[in-house]
């Protein structure tokens, strides 16, 4: 029974509670107003807040943990997660493609270094928690069935990449000596789906959020360039609009930024480039199991033990096995349309949970650990793996819906 009321166990269970009340209740579920120019706007948001912080207030209990200063600490991040939507709504930044966790960083960061942290707002600073939470959710989204259906060939291209892209970004950020836990997050950030794959790995491998922070900074700074080059590219190689957004899908590395890209080219580019993306999302679980299993058996051979069933369990992240459950559940016993009906109440939630958690991320990094001269070696090693995905991804598109779909239609 103890074992079940361990932090790792309290959040799979929080996510299914919630997951359960999408499924039942999907009309009651909050969801986050992109704007605040009503009274009904501003509702909608004081439902969300109200939501969050019970969910706060019930974990904390069941795990004992002290609740004081929680609710005014939660509020104020929450009014930044708030003014980042906000931002993030306005028509000339949607139009660029930013998201709304890119503001939710900068706001926290700007806190933490130009001003300071007070005391007060520190309660609630709990980065994992929400975004454990957050990708448990995430997994309602992900329906295999309709990733085979419409994307086989994307399936296809994704393992490829993924595989190869992985295991390089790891081999040269270990080659440029840089640490195992930046290296691993590193690999995951560019070869499977950016930012929710830096962050499933650094839960995975019990990292440090300073890390992980500077990795999704590297993440989404890349972003924004890639974004405008690559459809230009695409046009002066003459890629077709199918394996332009293949190539797209499989290297720009959050998903806001690859619609907007793949938008820039044509209809067909973007929903190409959502497919190959949704199937990077579904290798996360797969990827994360792969790492844990790895990590437990480097850990137990540091220490002259050999790793047993037991011990890999024990280490294994709990909230992967949420993730897994709720894609499977999602996926197989829901009719598709039905799923992908609570999927949009779901996902709002999760994308709320990840800019809540990356207020957090913010307010805990500061710019002297991103930008020291001990981080150079991320950084070089981040470009040079997203180099070799750029290049690889693209023979594999290539080959994948400029040869073979064409071949097989």
């Amino acid at each position: 029974m103890k074992k079940l009321l361990t932090e790792d166990w309290v959040i799979v269970f929080a996510g299914m509670i919630i997951l359960a009340l999408a499924v039942i209740f999907p009309e009651w579920m909050p969801t986050m107003p992109k704007t605040l120019s009503s009274v009904e706007n501003w509702l909608d948001a004081a439902y969300m807040f109200g939501f969050v912080l019970v969910m706060t207030y019930a974990t904390s209990l069941v795990l004992r943990r002290p609740v004081k200063g929680v609710f005014l600490s939660l509020l104020m991040i929450f009014a930044l997660t708030l003014a980042a939507q906000a931002v993030a709504a306005i028509p000339a930044v949607k139009k660029l493609g930013f998201e709304s966790v890119f503001f939710a960083v900068i706001f926290g960061l700007l806190i933490r270094n130009c001003l300071r942290v007070p005391e007060w707002m520190k309660p609630a600073i709990q980065s994992e928690f929400y975004i454990k939470i957050g990708i448990i959710c995430l997994g309602s989204t992900i329906l295999f069935g309709e990733v085979l259906k419409s994307g086989v060939y994307g399936l296809a291209q994704s393992l490829i990449v993924v595989f190869s892209v992985w295991y390089f970004a790891y081999w040269v950020s270990r080659r440029m000596k840089v640490d195992d836990e930046t290296s691993t997050m590193l690999a995951s950030s560019v070869s499977i789906c950016g930012v929710s794959a830096a962050i499933a790995t650094c839960g995975v491998i019990q990292g440090d959020n300073k890390k992980l922070s500077y990795v999704v900074s590297l993440v989404l700074v890349c972003a924004i360039p890639m974004m405008y080059l690559m459809p230009w590219l695409a046009g002066v190689l003459g890629l077709s609009q199918e394996v332009a957004g293949a190539w797209m899908g499989g290297t720009i590395d959050t998903t806001g930024a690859v619609v907007a890209s793949g938008s820039l080219i044509g209809e067909t580019a973007a929903q190409t480039a959502v497919i190959v993306k949704s199937s990077q999302n579904i290798l996360l679980g797969v990827a994360a199991f792969v790492i844990s299993l790895s990590w437990a058996y480097k850990g137990n051979y540091k220490s002259g033990e050999k790793p047993t069933l037991g011990v890999i369990w024990d280490r294994f992240p709990k909230f992967v096995v949420g993730f897994i459950v709720a894609s499977l559940v999602f996926s197989f016993c829901f009719e598709p349309e039905v799923a992908k009906t609570i999927g949009k109440v779901t996902k709002g939630f999760s994308n709320t949970l990840f800019s809540v958690a990356f207020v957090c991320i913010g307010l805990e990094t500061s710019f002297r650990d991103i930008f020291s001269r001990e981080n150079r070696r991320p950084l070089y090693a981040f470009l040079t793996a997203q180099t070799f995905n750029i290049f690889v991804t693209l023979a594999v598109a290539y080959l994948m819906f400029g040869v073979l779909k064409p071949l097989f239609s």
